[in-house]
């Protein structure tokens, strides 16, 4: 076995295995009176259950896991050895001074995996008659595509035609994970590209104007389970809102949500200047349309480096929810459990997290002949 892949994936497991670790110490000693995070405390078998779902060790070796014959986690480790890296370095570089493409590599990650699974469809320019992704409603302000650009242009000078622009969004969005305080999660490579955008399954993504039932439904059908669907909206914790996302909520043409702290509420309506004249309310059960004139709202409108998922967990408590999906999650007795639980554990949060992000970037993967490469991230040909 190739000395470099053994030492990753050995690296990976120790990762995993101090996050459970760590995870059980704080359970166990802030929580161990309580019934209700009984449920929430891991054994050492279901650490070795991660474990093996992860891994399998055939005599000496480790292999990649059984749930794609083309997914590795050295899949470019001959054609390609520094694809990672590249990556890695060229979110970096452009954080610097562009530090909001993190927020928006990791929704670009979201809306692309989603949507009929990852395989940069959501990247496609409308050509020939079909419809792109891009102009669906949930995406008409979805921006990280022009890094996903620049990131393929350093690869294709490096490997020409190896690596494919739906490898580049999903470690684009880790790398964007970590640079806003997130946890590393380790991913198999080897995704293909789709030959064609899916606009029409775009209605798929959800809303932020969707009830519980509606969420659940929504995310149920690609297989998350309730404690997921709590852990990937962690992800607000970071980025920029528009007030016609939720201005439904600030009491602008009828009476306020109830379920939004007085005060918060108070701020939001200043944040978005609620007396002024709406330009594009959203109708009744519609989804909200961004407008440029739009204020936005900074989700971790505490400031920055305020924790990653801790305090958007510890607003939803506190009726600080600026989304009527989030505030959402203490709705029923399961979604608020895990609510609680993330706002009192940032180590279960974060292996949670993991988890659900390594599930969310392995959906519907197109591998060997399903897919192609594509030469550009924006044109089939």
């Amino acid at each position: 076995m190739n000395f470099k892949r053994h030492l990753f994936l050995v690296f990976t497991i120790v990762v995993l295995i101090i996050c459970l670790k760590n995870q059980n110490a704080e359970t166990n000693k802030n929580h161990s009176s309580s019934s209700e995070f009984e449920m929430l405390n891991w054994s050492s078998s279901d650490e070795q259950s991660l474990s093996a779902s992860l891994f399998s060790f055939t005599g000496n070796n480790v292999e990649a896991p059984k749930h794609s014959e083309s997914l590795r986690y050295d899949y470019y480790d001959e054609t390609c050895p520094q694809a990672e890296h590249i990556v890695q370095s060229v979110v970096r570089r452009l954080y610097m001074t562009r530090p909001r493409i993190a927020p928006q590599l990791l929704r670009l990650v979201f809306h692309d995996c989603f949507v009929q699974g990852c395989d940069a469809s959501v990247l496609l320019d409308p050509a020939d008659g079909i419809e792109s992704e891009k102009a669906a409603i949930p995406n008409l302000f979805l921006k990280g595509d022009d890094v996903i650009d620049i990131i393929k242009s350093e690869l294709e000078a490096a490997c020409p035609q190896v690596v494919s622009c739906a490898d580049i969004v999903v470690l684009a969005a880790r790398e964007s994970v970590i640079l806003v305080g997130g946890p590393f999660y380790p991913l198999t490579t080897g995704r293909r590209d789709s030959n064609e955008p899916h606009f029409q399954f775009t209605n798929e993504l959800p809303a932020p104007t969707d009830d519980l039932p509606k969420i659940l439904e929504k995310f149920s059908s690609k297989g998350f389970k309730e404690w997921e669907i709590v852990s990937l909206l962690g992800s607000h914790s970071t980025g920029v809102i528009h007030c016609n996302f939720f201005s439904d909520r600030l009491g602008r043409t009828n009476e306020p949500d109830p379920s939004i702290d007085t005060e918060f509420l108070n701020l939001l309506r200043s944040k978005c200047n609620v007396s002024e004249a709406s330009s594009a309310l959203p109708a009744s059960g519609s989804a909200p349309v961004p407008s440029n004139e739009q204020p936005t709202i900074e989700m971790d409108y505490k400031g920055p480096g305020n924790g990653f998922g801790t305090i958007y967990y510890q607003s939803l408590l506190q009726s600080k929810g600026i989304l009527f999906s989030d505030q959402q999650m203490i709705a029923a007795e399961e979604t608020a459990a895990w609510v609680q639980a993330y706002a009192l554990d940032v180590n279960l949060f974060r292996l949670k997290f993991c988890r659900s992000m390594m599930k969310l970037s392995n959906l519907g993967v197109l591998t060997a002949s399903k897919g192609r490469v594509r030469l550009n991230c924006r044109k089939v040909h």
